[in-house]
């Protein structure tokens, strides 16, 4: 999919409250990779096991229809296909018949018909179904829409999520009304028959043994309707403290998921533009700036440097730096074993400190521009060589790197690895510096 399309589909979907919005940026997506590509979203109904109610994107606003149709018109090897979901499925054969079983129109003779299982607690909850042309030529759209779709699936998850938890506080807020309401008018009918019982005068020698016996065991009944009444509140009040328990658990677990989610967005978005770097440019100059430059703006690093890999055995050499002290040049060396970056080559294992005790024992560390006891020195390898080393130091924001930035360094640095050893950065750049 096109970088620009890739990037703003992830920020729609991100800030979308409900399935329309988030269906009509996928649309948009498919709408950009190919104008004859129609793409449809069916709930599947478990309990039935009927494709119900059908979802289209038509410009800015959704055509609802009703299919009302069983899942097992689908071929057995097909359905299971689908269920297991996150990819998608090509309808082989009948590909026309089975497109208008999912209510595309007759005049997409022609083409094909692809569909992909949406799973929420691991159950299916819907079918997207996308119908392209055929192509002599070039890729398939499914193929293009398979990053923009996986995004789609994660966004579907959350918004199924918030509504069955929207749902959920429906449901037991009425279900606690009625008990509540049951259990007031009950004890309000009691109290009133105890309290006429109790205010009636009696003449004395009126009321017989059996009489009173009878009385007392109304009373009796009375007492316990109370009781019963009273505990069927108390366990109606604890289930709804357990509920709203789970229920800010299920929040806890949602906004972590969303979290990710936006993470892996900002990954997505940052390798598009590290790969749109390396196409658009083979300045040696240019390419290892940027490149830094987009890393340490990601990883909020106030001061970062990219070391490669020096002609002289042994040797790391400065390529690139941001933030750093005045002293220290382009083009300086350090010896491969010795320092925080030394160290790192020689090991080719990433380090993380957090503890500004541990990073003032490194000397390139210990000046007026480090304010802060974490940073990441990670090992650039690209088949199994070495390449260079990567330093991010004084996090901006939240002040400490963790083991999610280390593995997200990770992803990176196999990037920066691979467009450096493409373009030959660390000869190419070493000559430029040297010709100064």
């Amino acid at each position: 999919m096109p970088p620009r399309s890739l990037a703003s589909l992830a920020h729609a979907l991100g800030a979308t409250a409900d399935l329309d919005g988030a269906l009509i940026a996928l649309g948009e997506g498919v709408a950009e990779l190919d104008r004859g590509a129609y793409v449809a979203l069916v709930h599947y109904d478990a309990r039935r096991d009927m494709l119900r109610q059908r979802l289209s994107p038509n410009g800015a606003q959704i055509d609802r229809s009703s299919l009302e149709t069983t899942f097992d018109h689908l071929p057995a090897a097909l359905r299971g296909k689908v269920v297991a979901g996150s990819q998608f499925v090509d309808v082989v054969d009948k590909s026309a018949d089975y497109a208008r079983l999912f209510g595309f129109g007759s005049g997409l003779d022609g083409g094909m018909l692809s569909l992909y299982g949406l799973r929420v607690e691991g159950e299916l909850s819907a079918v997207a179904a996308l119908y392209e042309p055929r192509k002599i030529f070039g890729t398939r759209t499914t193929e293009r829409l398979a990053p923009a779709m996986a995004l789609f699936e994660l966004a579907y998850g959350r918004l199924a999520e918030r509504d069955a938890r929207q749902e959920a506080v429906r449901t037991l807020e009425d279900v606690t009304q009625r008990v509540h309401g049951e259990y007031v008018r009950k004890l309000r009918l009691m109290e009133s028959a105890l309290g006429e019982a109790r205010t009636t005068p009696q003449e004395p020698g009126t009321l017989g043994a059996a009489e009173a016996v009878a009385l007392q065991a109304e009373a009796a009944r009375a007492a316990e309707e109370v009781r019963r009444a009273a505990r069927r509140a108390e366990v109606a009040d604890q289930q709804l403290a357990t509920a709203v328990g789970q229920l800010e658990q299920t929040h806890i677990e949602l906004h972590r998921r969303s979290e990710a989610l936006r993470q892996r967005t900002r990954t997505l978005y940052l390798l598009d533009r590290l790969l749109t770097l390396d196409a658009g440019t083979t300045q040696a100059r240019e390419l290892v700036d940027g490149l830094l430059a987009m890393v340490g703006d990601d990883m909020q690093a106030q001061r970062c440097s990219l070391m490669l890999l020096a002609p002289e055995p042994e040797f790391l050499y400065l390529a690139a730096a941001r933030g750093i002290a005045p002293n220290i040049v382009e083009g300086m060396r350090i010896r491969i074993g010795e320092g925080v970056a030394g160290r790192v080559a020689a090991s080719r294992e990433p380090l993380l400190v957090q503890d500004v005790r541990d990073a003032s024992q490194h000397p390139l560390l210990r000046d007026q521009y480090f304010t802060t006891g974490s940073f990441i020195s990670f090992p650039l390898i690209y088949h199994d060589q070495l390449v260079g080393v990567l330093n991010l130091t004084n996090r901006a924001q939240r002040g400490v790197y963790d083991d999610e930035d280390v593995e997200r360094v990770r992803l990176l640095g196999l990037v920066i690895s691979l467009i450096a050893s493409r373009h030959e950065l660390s000869r190419r750049l070493l000559e430029i510096i040297d010709a100064r």
